[in-house]
């Protein structure tokens, strides 16, 4: 019959060491929010954005049909869904949408521009070629297009001096002065130079803004890409034609 040898009491030396909490590499935690989240929300954004600067062109293509008809729409969109919402109210909506959509536009390009500019590796492209030219220049032009923002509204809508021109006059509910104060401010060629300047580089932003947004949310075919491309450059190149034809007749004087 075997015997059976009685347990030993364990030893400080016999202890089995714990083990240690085994803590996940920082490379493969989930970014939040991810890069395609971003991407998507530049797309929307930026298709409304796209949308707002094609009609508002149209809509300033109306300063050619004279100042009553100009003054008429420009009154217009204050009272618009009146007596449903109260003066300006339709119009502080739309701007109240675009503001967010211009946060949260700029908010994803900021951070997918530092993730990019984080990345490694022997395969991260360097320099600039000609055919990358205006997705290199994207950061650079909204920059731009953002301080524009704020000039023409401190131009044409608030009248502050000295950037707006010293012949503003303040639109009332009876009265708008919108033809007035845009024949005004365009008459100096330093204003009208400016504006000519910034119109070309959202051609530019918009053109690549508006063929990314085909990439971004997932078109893979090949005529589908083709056609968003003819699309963003025929929109690219009405807002950009369009708006910078009305400094032009302005200083030669078609408008006045």
């Amino acid at each position: 019959m075997s015997t059976l040898n009685p347990p030993r009491d364990p030893s400080p030396g016999d202890a089995t060491p714990t083990p240690r909490p085994v803590t996940p590499m920082s490379s493969s935690t989930p970014r939040r929010p991810s890069t395609v989240t971003l991407k998507v929300i530049m797309a929307l954004t930026g298709t409304v954005f796209a949308l707002f600067v094609l009609v508002h062109m149209i809509g300033n293509l109306k300063v050619y049909t004279g100042a009553t008809h100009f003054d008429d729409y420009a009154r217009w969109l204050r009272t618009l869904l009146e007596p449903l919402l109260p003066y300006e109210g339709a119009l502080w909506i739309f701007r109240i949408v675009l503001l967010l959509c211009l946060a949260a536009h700029v908010g994803a390009s900021g951070m997918l521009i530092g993730r990019a500019h984080r990345a490694k590796g022997r395969f991260r492209r360097k320099g600039m070629s000609w055919q990358r030219l205006p997705a290199t220049l994207m950061p650079y032009t909204g920059l731009i297009l953002l301080v524009f923002i704020v000039i023409h509204i401190l131009d044409l809508t608030i009248g502050a001096r000295p950037v707006a021109s010293a012949g503003f006059e303040d639109t009332t509910e009876g009265q708008s002065h919108a033809y007035h104060n845009l024949v005004h401010s365009f008459s100096r060629w330093p204003m009208a130079t400016f504006y000519v300047v910034v119109m070309v580089l959202l051609g530019l932003h918009l053109v690549h803004g508006l063929w990314s947004v085909v990439n971004d949310l997932g078109a893979t075919g090949k005529r589908v890409r083709q056609l968003g491309a003819a699309v963003a450059l025929m929109v690219a190149a009405a807002v950009m034609l369009g708006n910078i034809s009305i400094p032009l007749a302005v200083l030669a004087g078609a408008v006045s």
